[in-house]
Parts: C-alpha cells; structure tokens; sequence
C-alpha cells in the first residue's frame, strides 16, 4: 500500500474529505480532483485543515463532466506524483426537481457530473492499471441509486447507472489483477445534509433503522477495505451503508 498514488474525485467534498484522509493516514499518496468554482470553494482553508492534520494533499482542478479536461488533470498526477493505482469516484452533485418540472438542463448536468464522470476518470486510469497488473477502483453511489428517490430522477438514475457501469468494468478487469466496486450511501452526516430543515431531517432520521444519520467515517472505512491488497477477490459488488434504511 505504502507509496501507491490514489486519486479521490470531489475529494474536498464532505465523504470525500474523510476518504482522502483515511487513505492518507493509511499510507496512500493521495491526490484530489476539484472543480474550484462550485464544488470547493472553500479550497484554501481545505488545503490548510490539511496540512495542520500532517497531509500533504494535492489538489487539481478538473472538471469531471468534462473528458479532456480528466485526461489532462490525470496526465498532470501521473506526471508529478506517478501512476494512479487507486480511483475513488466521489464527485457528485444535485439538481432536484419533480419529472413534470425538471429541466433539459438539470437532467444533463447531474448526467454529466455523477455518471459520465465515472467513464470519464476512470477511462484515463484503467488501461495503465491492466497494463501493470494491479488496480483498485471504487465508485461512490447512493441508496436514491437503489431504491430511487421523489424527485430525484437524474440523481436517482446517474447513481444506478454507476454499478452498472461497475459491474462491466470489474468483468473486464478481473484477469489483469483490477478490482471495481461500489459503494451506496445512505443519509450521511456531512454539512450538506445537516443544512436540510430541522424538521425534514427528523422524518430522514426516523427512516433509518439505526436511529442516526451515517459518519462520513463509516464510507471512508468501507473503501480503505476495498482498495487494500488483501481485498483482491472482491470486484463487481455493491456494498450498502445505510443503516438498514434499505436492504436488498
């Protein structure tokens, strides 16, 4: 593990955050891709957090939605810091809205950014990681992925579409020593969710089994399993974590 470089996408975003420093204290050279504009805006005082925590986190702008713009950030990793062993695709964004009035735009925009991202990072990663025998690659769901969600069905369809895309691709790697892998989320407990109305997020709660919204913790520990060495003979899964909200 020690010295392998591992990229998380949207990892200055709430779970990416804990990801990117789980795999860190884990002995990965991690790396991170933002969008600076909207996705972290905030990007200074992230890299500072950091730093006072002992992590030397690169971070470089890239727009996941867009493919040359991937190709670019990842040439520009694996020209300064080396090869991509591990992907964790954790970009992600919303754009809620029932059927009736949810926009061409909205549609394509969480298309874009939760599900033609995944093809887009992982296409720049995935022939280096067959040609060398070793990788690992974990895609970050959602329960809304799972079961589906009102008014969520860009969100709802980007995030199905990514283990669809999870089980192909783990065929395609399996004989070359790649692993790929899903994760769903439930309800987790970042500063996006805790900002949804004291009242809402109560009925959210009383939803969940458990009794509690999910750690970002709990994700990260699920993927620094995932990616390890010993892990090799898990590909083409999905794990839930959702506090048994759903179980399938």
């Amino acid at each position: 593990m020690s010295g392998r470089v591992a990229l998380v996408t949207g990892g200055a975003g709430g779970i990416g955050t804990e990801i990117s420093r789980k795999l860190a204290q884990e002995g990965y050279r991690v790396v991170v891709t933002c969008a600076p504009v909207f996705e972290c805006p905030n990007l200074e005082e992230w890299k500072r957090l950091r730093k006072e925590e002992g992590m030397d986190i690169p971070v470089y702008e890239a727009d996941v939605a867009d493919f040359e713009s991937c190709k670019a950030a990842v040439e520009q990793i694996e020209r300064e810091v080396g090869p991509v062993e591990i992907l964790v695709n954790c970009a992600g964004i919303t754009r809620d809205s029932t059927l009736k009035r949810m926009t061409p735009q909205q549609w394509n925009e969480v298309i874009d950014t939760n599900l033609n991202s995944v093809f887009n990072m992982t296409k720049q990663v995935f022939t280096g990681m067959t040609d060398r025998g070793y990788g690992r690659i974990v895609n970050i769901s959602s329960i809304n992925g799972r079961k589906g969600q009102f008014g969520q069905a860009n969100y709802s369809a980007a995030k199905a579409g990514m283990h669809g895309f999870t089980m192909a691709i783990a065929q395609e790697g399996v004989s070359k020593g790649v692993t790929v892998n899903t994760i769903s989320p439930g309800y987790i407990g970042t500063e996006m969710v805790k900002k949804i109305p004291e009242e809402v997020l109560k009925k959210i709660v009383a939803q969940i089994p458990v009794g509690r919204l999910g750690k970002p913790e709990e994700i990260a520990r699920v993927v620094a399993f995932l990616v390890h060495e010993e892990s090799a003979f898990i590909t083409g899964a999905n794990i839930d974590i959702n506090g048994g909200q759903f179980i399938h």
